[in-house]
């Protein structure tokens, strides 16, 4: 499942972000209420862990015109405010769920991973293109009702082009949201993995799935919208 975690403090974003990357979600990381914008319109996420203090635009202000737009994304706000007016002002906002700083890393896992179960019930959670589905709720993967294994960035990066059907993901992007660095001989190091993930998807006798667009990064299309 897919996470957008908001919080200004780049240091414990990306602790919290290694965190819950170990326990099997994606986190996409936004360091403002701008940048959560931008990564708002560009994907579809399960959970958003907002935190309340941030530069310009608040997150309280954030939550709120999320909800405004009509988003139903369940919002875990996180803030070191623990007076009880501010808890129901968050909550009035919008919020979900409410944490008071400083946590422990296990109740905040706790909170997400309740709030995804709940929000199971009011949204689908398979993603399809063709006969391919993937299930982030139990992270499975199955092409023609025949169950593939993954190894975990395998999966991580079915789903970032599973999301974007259609769409070009850059290398730049896989390096982001996979492996959250941008790293030295990155590129490579995806291009193994992408190999290896249509190796296990694109089996022989199988219309192709999975593509490489020269000169620009990967794209997973239904056989008959490419052919189009």
């Amino acid at each position: 499942m897919r996470i957008l975690l908001v919080e200004d403090d780049k240091k414990a974003a990306q602790l919290l972000a290694r965190g819950l990357g170990e326990e099997g979600f994606i986190v996409d990381l936004a360091h403002s209420a701008e940048a959560a914008d931008e990564q708002w319109v560009a994907m579809d996420y399960d959970l958003v862990i907002l935190d309340w203090m941030l530069p310009g635009q608040d997150g309280l202000d954030w939550c709120q015109a999320v909800r405004q737009q009509g988003g139903q994304v369940p919002i875990l706000m996180l803030t070191a405010r623990d007076a009880l007016q501010e808890r129901i002002k968050g909550l009035n906002a919008g919020a979900d769920d409410y944490l008071t700083k400083p946590f422990a890393f296990e109740e905040l896992l706790a909170r997400a991973r309740a709030l995804l179960r709940r929000s199971e019930f009011t949204r689908p959670t398979v993603l399809s293109v063709a006969d391919l589905q993937l299930d982030p709720s139990n992270q499975s993967v199955s092409r023609g009702g025949c169950a593939i294994e993954l190894t975990r960035k395998e999966y991580a990066i079915l789903e970032v082009l599973m999301r974007q059907h259609g769409g070009i993901v850059s290398r730049s992007r896989l390096a982001e949201q996979v492996w959250k660095a941008d790293l030295i001989g990155i590129d490579n190091l995806i291009d193994v993995h992408v190999g290896n993930l249509r190796r296990k998807i694109d089996r022989p006798g199988l219309p192709p799935l999975i593509h490489t667009v020269r000169g620009r990064g990967f794209q997973l299309v239904a056989p008959e919208v490419r052919g189009a």
